[in-house]
């Protein structure tokens, strides 16, 4: 069994449901501080965080990741127990064992057999981990960002351990991702008998027309790197429960998943012109979960493609497609952000699982990442 795996292992084991840490970091911080890292312990409101790095050079390369996990969903459907790493046919299964357990571990693994190799490598490398990045995303890497501005200490190269593949290891690399601004809609009708609408104000009914408007609209056609701007329902409420009453309230929560032809004003003036267009009365609340961000082809993401070649004879896919990711925070500092992790298809779903071939590779391919930048 390899190291990677068995830190793997030994990460999964640890309920680190957001935004509890359960000791991951501390797992990770004596490892690299074995290393020769110098070790930041960053705890904002509740969340763990950590900063390590060894070296005062540039350029800076930093491992990005998160330690905690989406919860489990219903028990009774796992196979196994979510927070015991489950060996079947050839699958490690757990919570986090894809999304990012492994991609962590293979992180640490790499590093030490790269300071191993090579002690007195050029630049520096760095770590920046958090407990909240599958949560609120408030207390975790965008504080650790404000922190490492606020003293002028940059990244030049951050490798994303998100879970970017898609049937094998390495064959997509995520070079940026979609913006991502949500609304709480609040829809004010009159609340009356169904037998007598004309004293009432249904807000179902108000609302539909403007509804779908919003879902047909074509909002943009992307752009060479990214997918079209797109709307979604993901929450919709009205009525008291009883069959009679029309209700005097509707809510919903929308979000819009968008390019950069798009822009946070616009599309909150577009969505606002419509409702109004339809005579909605309504209140509305917008939340901006990140921009979206883009690294152009450049020495990192040529050092990953040239890194996953040497290993698996294939050139990988770029992409911006998905959902959001902490690379938001970082991209702004004016580092190259890239994601390279195992395959996602299990990713917040029960028996969550990863390939263990998986976990040896995405350590090769750290290793060699490391060793095109940093030798």
């Amino acid at each position: 069994m390899s190291d990677t795996l068995k830190l793997t292992m030994d990460l999964i084991g640890r309920n680190s449901v957001t935004p509890v840490d359960a000791g991951c970091q501390e797992i990770m911080c004596a490892r690299l501080a074995a290393a020769g890292f110098h070790i930041e312990r960053l705890r904002y409101g509740n969340v763990d965080n950590f900063w390590a790095k060894r070296g005062t050079a540039g350029p800076v390369l930093c491992f990005a990741g998160h330690t905690d996990v989406v919860p489990t969903g219903p028990l009774e459907e796992w196979r196994s127990n979510p927070f015991v790493p489950t060996f079947r046919d050839g699958v490690l299964y757990g919570r986090g064992a894809a999304d990012m357990k492994s991609g962590l571990a293979a992180m640490i693994t790499a590093t030490e057999a790269f300071v191993r190799e090579h002690p007195r490598h050029l630049g520096s490398l760095a770590f920046l981990i958090t407990s909240d990045e599958e949560g609120p995303s408030i207390d975790g890497t965008k504080r650790v960002v404000e922190t490492l501005n606020a003293r002028n200490e940059p990244i030049d190269y951050c490798v994303v351990g998100e879970p970017s593949s898609e049937y094998t290891v390495g064959d997509t690399i995520k070079i940026g991702r979609r913006g991502s601004i949500s609304g709480r809609l609040t829809v004010h009708g009159v609340q009356g008998h169904v037998a007598y609408p004309q004293s009432a104000e249904n807000p179902v009914h108000v609302l539909a027309p403007a509804l779908a408007e919003l879902t047909a609209r074509q909002w943009d056609q992307g752009n060479e790197f990214f997918q079209p701007t797109s709307f979604q329902i993901s929450n919709l409420n009205a009525g008291t429960g009883a069959p009679n009453v029309i209700p005097g309230e509707l809510k919903a929560r929308f979000n819009l998943r968008y390019s950069p032809v798009q822009n946070l004003d616009s599309l909150k003036q577009t969505v606002e012109g419509i409702l109004n267009k339809h005579a909605v009365r309504y209140t509305l609340e917008w939340y901006v979960s990140g921009e979206p961000f883009y690294t152009a082809p450049g020495t990192l993401s040529a050092a990953a493609v040239a890194a996953i070649f040497e290993v698996t004879g294939c050139e990988p896919k770029l992409s911006t497609s998905g959902g959001t990711s902490d690379g938001r925070f970082i991209a702004p500092m004016g580092a190259q952000v890239v994601e390279l992790g195992v395959t996602n298809a299990t990713i917040h779903k029960v028996n969550e699982g990863v390939r263990v071939e998986e976990i040896e590779l995405l350590h090769r391919l750290y290793l060699g990442l490391l060793k095109k930048i940093l030798v």
